[in-house]
């Protein structure tokens, strides 16, 4: 067993979720959806309506690495900093303003190649967004599970106006967390979300990379 300490205290999640053979629930079910047949674990914080607010990874300040994890500077790095005088691009929020630099709601297109058509920068941090389709019942579960990834709930417009669900019987879930980007990551979180939208009735409709504009405030 492996233990995840954040916000939410202890998390014991299983060492092995899955063989590569396995497929994507085999691979991604251990992460999303714990043991075999166990409920997911649930979601700290409060609930408001439908979504809720969580405490999440997103809440601490720091660079990010290809899993949305803050990465922790060494006492060199930090000191090299201060002598140059704090330089360099901040930390990217989900409160920075942003824009779309890549995204598909098409399953078939490979990552590498919905990255390669875009421009997406890849040295650089990235809000990486998804859209899930869901039973209204199931949108509570299926946030706090994707919670305990690091992704927060986005109930407001900022990224422009919430998308409307193809089917009436279902309702938008938009989820978002900041991390650094390469296409296997890419894959990765698509097949996790593919994977959550399933085990919760629904599907994820699409997923959208954002980033600062070029050359605008930040860099």
């Amino acid at each position: 067993m492996a233990t995840r300490v954040g916000y939410w205290g202890q998390v014991f999640l299983p060492l092995q979720v899955g063989r590569a053979d396995d497929g994507v629930s085999g691979v991604f079910g251990g992460v999303f959806g714990g043991v075999s047949g166990a409920s997911p674990a649930p979601c700290p914080g409060r609930w408001h309506g439908g979504y809720g607010e969580f405490m999440s990874s997103s809440d601490s300040s720091g660079p990010r690495d290809l899993n949305g994890r803050v990465v922790a500077r060494g006492r060199l790095a930090r000191l090299r900093s201060r002598l140059r005088g704090g330089g360099g691009t901040a930390p990217l929020g989900l409160r920075d303003e942003v824009v779309v630099v890549a995204g598909s709601d098409d399953d078939a297109i490979a990552s590498s190649v919905a990255l390669d058509e875009s421009s997406w920068r890849g040295e650089e941090e990235v809000i990486l967004r998804h859209d899930l389709e869901l039973p209204a019942d199931r949108v509570s579960d299926a946030a706090a599970v994707a919670a305990l990834d690091g992704y927060e709930v986005v109930v407001d417009d900022r990224w422009g106006p919430r998308p409307e669900a193809g089917d009436d019987r279902l309702e938008v879930l938009v989820l978002a967390r900041v991390q650094l980007l390469d296409a296997m990551h890419l894959s990765q979180e698509r097949s996790r979300m593919a994977s959550l939208g399933s085990r919760h009735g629904g599907i994820a409709r699409r997923w959208s990379v954002l980033q600062r504009p070029a050359g605008g405030a930040g860099h």
